[in-house]
């Protein structure tokens, strides 16, 4: 065990050090990490009696009902002189219901059931918290525990609403286990129809899970959950941090397509913006009690300049119980089962990244720059729900490459089952943008490929919603442009633009898929090729819902290429699941030829060749393979059904001979025409991985 001047022992630290000998020099820093995690825990356990209850106060605060149907309502408001309840219930009086004041500015207001015993504050009624300040302001609030919020759609304003349903939905599915190769849908409710309108939860559940499920993806990664004023913000301004976005639907209707999922053996993350908050105010966590701190560091600490939002305090006590009890809420009312945690970099470091390259240098993710509140809060939200949670998931979105994200907690890491490969969509963009075909370097595309920290695994994705956004363009919009418009029908023959996109996105995203990670992500619409950009409706734009859709109904027309598209994605997930590539350790690579532009590796026992050359095909060439055997076509992105040529014969049997090639034992001849990829699996082997 290393042990520090303090006597702080992290209990694994040595195993991460003989895995990565190059960390040794922040040895110190990591047993500080550490002793700050076990602090906190400690904290807990005598303050709190232990995270259990700390993170179940979701069920204390806000509003509570109790069994005789009176209420307790209980808020954290330090600054505040005096706080009072107002609403439908008491005919919107200011000053009839006042809370009383608790130690460490807590507030608490006790509401006795009416004369005939039913609720004094009904199902679907409104509330607002009044809050008056030291400076003699008075401030209408929604309460931070809000766990419905609703917009009047001629207000600017959301309401508070208090949700206590006749007949809560009742889960009837168990949670899936959890996959060992991560297939994920990112998705967006509001933008799942091809109508230019806001779908519901209800759409989703009867229209677009089944498709998810048809295309082999195992795991949805739901954006935009968490209440935001702002529709355009994608979600990431949030306002309500307990409530489901109304805009949507009923909560009800969100726990239908919670269990529908579990029920079609699809795990569900919610996309979890705790790196930051909406600045509003009277519908929003800013300035909750009047003060400028609250939930958040005051003055230019708790602001991110580029986001123009507010930056929470993850050392203030009640700040960790909000956050946490958040995880906890989601987790157990809804039955999500776990979280991609979205802007870990900007949480991380004092900095947020802004103006920092990140050249890879260890120095740069240790040190002063690093914030360790944050880092700590991060420990404790994955020792947390790992602890409570086995199957939990947790991804982060950290475009630093700090190390030691998705090591366990016990070797000083942060605790991440995954983190993003945020650099492979950046290198085809790079690619696409600034390369002719023939220029594609063979070396450079694996190295993004392949260039991850052994032993923390990675969400491999060639584009995700940042791609789709306004301003950029999808990978199907870059390599076909307006030509999607007018050649996409297979009625008439490909023309040079069409044939090389439609080959190329296939290729594209079987080589991110089998060789860039231990997961695989796509954002809805972009596995067929969705052929434009998305954009809220906002005044830049005449508030139009035109490019705020996906156009599902392109896939129901038989002779539009968009179909191919589609196939190829679900039978490159159906092969996946058969053989089991992300769960399996990383590829060996056996050739990277420039001159012909060739990538051939093995992983799981599994061949796969790609030719990106755009003219030249090979008949006779020379493969390596490890296992001897007969080998055959698993995948071809050259069928005709997913849009190819047609140049395989899937019938054919390749025999590897006892040939010594790069490095492996046998090899074997095969035929690979132009812009193809083919994957090959051996017959003799048992791929019940």
């Amino acid at each position: 065990m290393a042990e520090s001047e303090n006597n702080v022992s992290v209990p694994h630290l040595n195993a991460l050090l003989q895995m990565d000998p190059y960390l040794k020099p922040f040895e110190k820093d990591f047993q500080r990490r550490y002793g700050l995690f076990e602090k906190q825990l400690t904290l807990l356990e005598e303050a709190e009696g232990g995270f259990d209850l700390f993170t179940r106060s979701y069920r204390s605060y806000g509003i509570q009902r109790m069994p005789d149907n009176s209420f307790v309502f209980k808020e954290w408001a330090p600054a505040a002189e005096a706080l009072f309840l107002t609403g439908d219930f008491n005919g919107w009086d200011n000053f009839s219901h006042p809370y009383t004041k608790k130690d460490f500015g807590k507030w608490e207001l006790h509401i006795p059931p009416k004369e005939d015993k039913t609720p004094a504050v009904a199902h679907n009624s409104k509330m607002k918290v009044v809050v008056h300040t030291k400076a003699g302001e008075r401030l209408y609030r929604i309460s931070p525990w809000a766990k419905y919020v609703t917009k009047h759609e001629k207000s600017i304003i959301y309401d508070w609403v208090h949700w206590d349903p006749p007949q809560p939905y009742i889960h009837k599915h168990p949670r899936p286990q959890k996959p060992r190769s991560l297939r994920i849908y990112e998705s967006h409710v509001g933008i799942a129809s091809p109508e230019g309108k806001v779908a519901s939860y209800s759409n989703f559940t009867h229209n677009v899970l089944p498709r998810i499920k048809d295309l082999g993806y195992n795991c949805i990664q739901l954006m935009a959950i968490m209440e935001h004023a702002y529709y355009a913000s994608f979600g990431y301004q949030v306002t309500s941090f307990f409530a489901a976005s109304s805009r949507f639907g009923t909560p009800e209707e969100l726990k239908e397509l919670i269990d529908v999922a579990h029920s079609l053996g699809i795990i569900v993350l919610l996309d979890m913006v705790h790196s930051h908050a909406s600045k509003n105010t009277e519908d929003g966590l800013s300035r909750f009690d009047g003060s400028d701190s609250c939930f958040f560091h005051s003055g230019p600490r708790g602001e991110h300049s580029l986001w123009d939002s507010r930056l929470f305090n993850y050392s203030g006590w009640e700040v960790l119980r909000f956050l946490l009890s958040n995880l906890r809420w989601w987790m157990e009312e809804y039955r999500f089962d776990g979280f991609r945690f979205d802007g870990v970099t900007s949480m991380l470091y004092h900095h947020h990244g802004i103006g920092s390259g990140f050249s890879g240098d260890y120095a740069e993710y240790f040190g002063l720059q690093v914030d360790e509140d944050s880092l700590v809060y991060l420990m404790l939200a994955n020792h947390i729900l790992h602890t409570l949670y086995q199957d939990c998931i947790t991804i982060a979105e950290d475009v630093s490459g700090m190390p030691t994200i998705c090591r366990p907690i016990q070797e000083g890491g942060l605790g991440f089952d995954y983190r993003l490969a945020m650099a492979i969509p950046d290198k085809w963009i790079q690619i696409l943008k600034e390369f002719k075909d023939e220029d594609w370097n063979m070396g450079n595309i694996v190295f993004t490929m392949t260039n991850r920290r052994h032993g923390e695994k990675c969400i491999a994705y060639a584009e995700s919603h940042d791609q789709a956004l306004v301003g950029d363009k999808t990978l199907a919009f870059w390599l076909m442009d307006k030509d999607m418009y007018t050649n996409m029908s297979d009625l008439i023959p490909m023309n040079s633009v069409i044939d090389r996109g439609i080959q190329l996105h296939k290729m594209i995203r079987l080589l991110t898929h089998s060789l860039g990670g231990e997961g695989y992500l796509n954002f809805m619409g972009n596995e067929f090729g969705h052929p434009e950009w998305l954009d809220f409706p906002r005044a830049g734009n005449n508030e139009s819902y035109h490019y705020a859709r996906r156009q599902f109904n392109l896939l129901d027309v038989d002779h539009l290429r968009y179909r191919q598209l589609y196939t190829f994605d679900r039978d490159m997930n159906r092969t996946e699941d058969k053989y089991g590539w992300l769960a399996a350790p990383p590829a060996y690579i056996s050739a990277k030829h420039e001159g012909d532009k060739v990538i051939i590796f093995e992983r799981a026992n599994v061949i796969f060749i790609f030719n990106f050359h755009p003219t030249n095909s090979y008949s006779n060439y020379r493969v390596a393979v490890g296992p001897p055997g007969k080998y055959k076509i698993k995948l071809d992105s050259d069928e005709i059904q997913y849009g190819g040529h047609g140049r395989l014969d899937h019938n054919t049997e390749f025999f590897s001979e006892p040939m010594e090639f790069n490095n492996l034992p046998n090899s074997m001849l095969v035929y690979i025409p132009c812009r193809t990829a083919i994957v090959l699996a051996n017959e003799e082997i048992d791929y019940c991985y």
